[in-house]
């Protein structure tokens, strides 16, 4: 096993992220939040592959309505997002070939297999939520939001009652 480098200061990075979103407020007059960015690009798929469908959708409409669902600050932050995750890893040292974080017993399929399902469950979630854990927790919760204080405690509780089913994964 190799030794891995440490990941930044939990937190330095806690108050650059709150300086981020302070930064986001006051230039763009938003919070942050991503999953609106995943939303606005599978509608913009959806439009360039069945046009009429996706306009005639109640839901999908309103993205494709107002021109190209792409352009959007969303998409320019989550390009941001990822720049600045490398920015990160970069000035942490930890930059370097991709390679899976899994536990022993996990197989790559089974990591990546469960990283997709995670990922579709939390997009999905967020839509029902009206938006992802980083619009709820930072930006919610930055605005003093009791639905997002709620939505968060929900998260946390929901993470400590699954944890013990998948723990065992990562030992």
């Amino acid at each position: 096993m190799t030794q891995e480098r440490p990941f930044w200061n939990p937190y330095i990075a806690g108050i650059v992220l709150g300086l981020v979103l302070l930064l986001t407020f006051l230039t763009m007059g938003f919070g942050l939040g991503s999953s609106s960015a995943a939303t606005r690009l599978a509608y913009a798929g959806a439009h360039a592959v069945a046009p009429a469908p996706t306009e005639h959708n109640g839901y999908m409409a309103t993205y494709v309505a107002e021109g190209n669902p792409l352009e959007d600050w969303m998409i320019f932050e989550v390009i941001g997002v990822f720049l600045g995750g490398l920015l990160g890893a970069f000035s942490a040292g930890r930059l370097r070939r991709p390679h899976l974080l899994k536990g022993p017993r996990a197989t790559n399929l089974q990591r990546v297999v469960l990283a997709i399902l995670g990922g579709i469950l939390m997009g999905f979630a967020a839509r029902l939520a009206r938006g992802c854990t980083s619009g709820q927790a930072l930006t919610g919760g930055a605005m003093l939001s009791v639905g997002s204080w709620i939505y968060m405690m929900a998260v946390f509780a929901g993470g400590y009652l699954v944890a013990p089913f998948v723990r065992r994964q990562w030992r």
